[in-house]
């Protein structure tokens, strides 16, 4: 079994004078949810063309399922289930009529799927009701399950929580976390709403401006956000020490440049200076840190705009 979805090297994409993708490199393993992150314009929407063959690249090269090649990517597209935005609907129509007329379009043989799909995403109770009278949240359940039809192995859903209320937005997120659970269907998700993407993701990528600017894990995210007292000295090994003694705690880190990261004793930074101005250390620099997620990426991308 192929260990990538896709892979990317150099992927450009160029509108007129616009470049909307700057020769990204990207990889998508099996088997996990992708939070893709990045401000309007960022090129998430380019990226999910490209992959599912809306558009061509003008450099650089891809690979779906470990196949390359104009051919075999059109082939391994049969593999992809996708939902751009708002999905297209037939108001008039029942749940399953709308499916129907789906799975003829696209020449899917079994009827049996259609039952299977409603099933999945919660829909088998609807009747004869019309898509007219659907809540918002429902009829982003109809689209997924029209990228769900043909039973792909990778789900690409493009904004799927715009304009939905509260119990939508947990109605999609439930059944993208179940999709991946239960069928090992890998999805990738792009939003600009990173407190949802929290919820949902177990890795991320960072887009803006057509480039990518980092791609890291749930862990690594939490990691990098959580809130601790910044502490730079003249000596971080020492620093160590001290704080093992005077304040008792191991809950700490030493970074790669220095900075020691203390998770405990948020609320009392004073005593923190005391304790190391005593040790005889040269403390340089001390100060809460650590975002909300949002936050995070706001400097990541501040930080590139302004660096």
């Amino acid at each position: 079994m192929e260990e990538y979805v896709f892979e990317a090297k150099g992927l450009t994409k160029k509108y007129r004078e616009t470049l909307a993708l700057d020769h990204i490199n990207l990889t998508l393993r099996r088997g996990e949810i992708y939070g893709f992150i990045g401000e309007n314009g960022a090129g998430k929407t380019t990226t999910i063309r490209l992959i599912t063959g809306l558009t061509f690249p003008t450099e650089g090269s891809m690979s779906l399922f470990g196949k390359s090649g104009e051919k075999e990517l059109q082939k391994q597209r049969a593999r992809i289930g996708c939902m751009v935005e708002t999905p297209a609907l037939y108001k008039n129509m029942t749940a399953e009529q709308n499916l129907e007329a789906q799975r003829i379009q696209r020449g899917i043989p079994d009827r049996q799927c259609i039952a299977d799909t409603l099933k999945l995403v919660g829909l088998s109770d609807t009747g004869k009701k019309t898509v007219r009278h659907f809540s918002l949240g429902m009829r982003q359940r109809l689209g997924i399950a029209m990228a769900l039809l043909s039973d792909p192995e990778f789900l690409i859903l493009d904004e799927p929580i715009n304009g939905l209320d509260p119990s939508g937005i947990v109605e999609v997120r439930e059944l993208m976390k179940r999709l991946n659970r239960e069928r090992g269907i890998t999805v990738l998700v792009s939003s600009h709403i990173l407190s949802e993407l929290y919820q949902t993701a177990t890795r991320y990528i960072l887009l803006h401006e057509g480039r990518v600017l980092e791609e890291l894990t749930q862990r690594e995210l939490d990691e990098k956000c959580r809130r601790h007292i910044a502490i730079k000295t003249d000596d971080a090994a020492k620093t160590a020490t001290v704080l093992e003694s005077a304040l008792h705690t191991t809950n700490f880190q030493v970074m790669p440049d220095g900075t020691v990261r203390l998770y405990d004793h948020l609320d009392n930074i004073e005593a923190v200076a005391r304790d190391l101005s005593r040790a005889g250390l040269l403390v340089t620099g001390l100060s809460l840190a650590g975002d909300s997620l949002e936050d995070y990426f706001l400097h990541k991308i501040g930080g590139r705009q302004h660096g």
